[in-house]
């Protein structure tokens, strides 16, 4: 069975309801891509856990190694990850309180998306939250 998103009106939902969004690979690096994306998702009111092993703090936040690592709430993990890496962030992501995995545009990965499914998780791949967020949410 191939990956399939949620429909818009869930996405919506989704969105409306989070607070706090963990992001797997944030990078301190303003050029890259999540950086940016993660940027504007926390203007427009949500909290951004950086997630990565080799930084510190992000806009001001806190990074942890893993999701593991994170004792705050997480309403959505929101992967800038290869597609190659999502099942090894599939089993981290299964061992927190959050049940919503979402990975960015170009990322999709049919294994993780079944371990996934399997425990639960509302699990959305190759859309870009911030696009999402513009079109559903404002």
């Amino acid at each position: 069975m191939a990956w399939k998103n949620p429909a818009d009106e869930e996405l919506k939902s989704i969105l409306e309801s989070a607070k706090t969004i963990a992001v797997v690979g944030l990078s301190n690096n303003q050029e890259k891509t999540v950086y940016q994306i993660s940027k504007i998702m926390q203007q427009e009111g949500y909290r951004i856990i950086p997630v990565n092993p080799t930084v510190d703090e992000v806009l001001g936040e806190k990074a942890y190694p893993s999701l593991k690592d994170v004792p705050d709430k997480i309403d959505i993990i929101n992967v800038f990850r290869r597609p190659e890496y999502l099942p090894e962030v599939a089993k981290d992501a299964a061992e927190t309180d959050c049940r919503v995995f979402w990975a960015q545009l170009g990322i999709a990965n049919e294994e993780a998306y079944q371990y996934l499914k399997e425990r639960d998780f509302t699990v959305i791949m190759d859309l870009c939250i911030k696009v999402v967020h513009a079109v559903l949410v404002k």
